[in-house]
């Protein structure tokens, strides 16, 4: 039987494949904006798949139907690619210190999403049974989200639309929400975690 990572890590690398052929579509060859789209998302998208290879999240290691892995992961991540879809059909040419804006946001959320994944598989193989709580876990205990909403809050900013910002925002609130709630109850099994909930945030630096 496939895995869940099979459907994600198929969806993701596949994503420059698709933009391109957006920009195909929709004549985009000579917007800078787009190439810009297509370095950032299409990068991540290799850098995701890169990532599962080297230090793979056992979360998404477990096994899933056919029919369930194509509704549920394939269909739910293509929402993400509502972005580049706006972004070619309407022809955006965002201003050149807004794009640096996005790279700059982008480029941060890339750095704390794939260090703080490091560090949990790293973790994880040395000290199986103990809690981490210092590096990037020590002030929030879901780094690896934050720095994912920084990336995919630069790929819908670039796009110059609200719909990508709502569907990050129904992605947050149905899925990335529930399972660090989900995560919390996990690990309150270590004693010193009360103490470490306290002293951390779920989510966003200093705020949430």
């Amino acid at each position: 039987m496939m895995k869940q990572k099979h459907f994600i890590d198929s969806h993701k690398g596949l994503t420059g494949v698709f933009i391109l052929g957006l920009m195909a579509v929709f004549h985009q060859w000579e917007n800078p904006t787009a190439w810009v789209y297509l370095a950032l998302h299409g990068a991540y998208g290799s850098l995701w798949v890169l990532k599962s290879r080297i230090f793979p999240d056992k979360s998404w290691e477990q096994p899933v139907s056919l029919i369930v892995g194509v509704v549920k992961f394939w269909g739910g991540l293509t929402l993400y690619w509502i972005a580049p879809i706006l972004l070619t059909l309407r022809d955006v040419h965002a201003p050149g210190w807004y794009q640096g804006m996005c790279i700059a946001l982008y480029a941060v959320g890339v750095f704390i999403h794939f260090s703080s994944d490091m560090q949990k598989y790293t973790q994880l193989r040395l000290a199986p049974e103990k809690l981490i709580t210092d590096g990037m876990f020590a002030r929030v205990r879901n780094p690896n989200y934050f720095g994912e909403l920084l990336i995919y809050l630069s790929f819908g900013l670039l796009a110059m639309h609200w719909a990508p910002i709502l569907v990050l925002f129904l992605f947050i609130t149905a899925y990335w929400l529930p399972m660090m709630r989900r995560k919390d109850r996990s690990l309150a099994r270590f004693p010193e975690f009360s103490a470490y909930q306290q002293r951390t945030k779920l989510f966003i630096p200093f705020l949430f």
